[in-house]
């Protein structure tokens, strides 16, 4: 089968969430607004993830994974999934399911005319601590960028593939998605997702990840966005 959408799935030491994430992408590939196929990135987790993770995909034929030999972090493992697939379509969601597969059918309805669309997660279902240095860091963001997104830690996303390819990802610039996209003169767009409560496992990141994480990354977006190299060809006997 030809898919035009692929989703990618990072998972780190998730084996109590994996049932779920299987019965939930099973249920939203029926519903999928395009063919649509589902890839693991296992970022070296030290449970039994990889395991249940290699059931799954012998169970559905729309399912297929990737092993990382060790834990190389979620920038990582988003990037691995942008290098492998080969849809028209990529996006990724967190195996926590705080996000909810079927809006990625809302998502898709903008794609056509952006290269990029992400969510913004509604009525955070998260702690006091988690939401105010999520949003101090989104402001911090939005501040060095410009790129105009209020939630760019949401897990939904949708992206054109042949852009996704072409961002040069390092460790922390998941963060940067859309304002990576608009180097490229790409069109971003944001749309309103449901967010939900974290049900099993525990959150990998701390106030380092959320907050000062991210301003240091400031820093490396901007000296990135004076060296990007950015061009169109006019014309090519190729």
């Amino acid at each position: 089968m030809t898919y035009k959408f692929t989703i990618v799935v990072p998972v780190y030491n998730e084996e109590e969430n994996l049932e779920r994430v299987e019965t939930e992408l099973s249920n939203y590939l029926n519903i999928a607004s395009v063919p649509t196929s589902i890839l693991f990135v296992n970022d070296g987790s030290k449970d039994n993830s990889q395991e249940l993770i290699e059931a799954i995909c012998n169970r559905n034929k729309a399912f297929e994974y990737i092993l990382f030999k060790e834990n190389r972090g979620l920038s990582a493992a988003i990037k691995a999934g942008f290098d492998y697939v080969d849809s028209e379509l990529v996006g990724y969601i967190d195996s926590d399911l705080q996000t909810a597969p079927e809006d990625f059918n809302v998502l898709l309805e903008h794609i056509d005319t952006h290269e990029l669309v992400t969510g913004v997660r509604s009525n955070r279902k998260d702690s006091f601590v988690k939401n105010m240095s999520s949003k101090i860091a989104n402001g911090i963001r939005r501040a060095f960028t410009h790129d105009g997104m209020d939630d760019t830690g949401c897990p939904l996303k949708v992206i054109k593939t042949d852009y996704a390819k072409r961002i040069p990802m390092f460790r922390g610039l998941h963060r940067f998605l859309p304002a990576m996209i608009m180097l490229q003169n790409g069109r971003v767009t944001q749309v309103t997702v449901q967010h939900f409560p974290r049900i099993a496992g525990r959150a990998k990141f701390g106030l380092w990840n959320r907050l000062l994480g991210p301003l240091m990354d400031c820093f490396a977006y901007l000296w990135m966005k004076k060296k990007y190299i950015n061009y169109d060809v006019a014309k090519s006997s190729k």
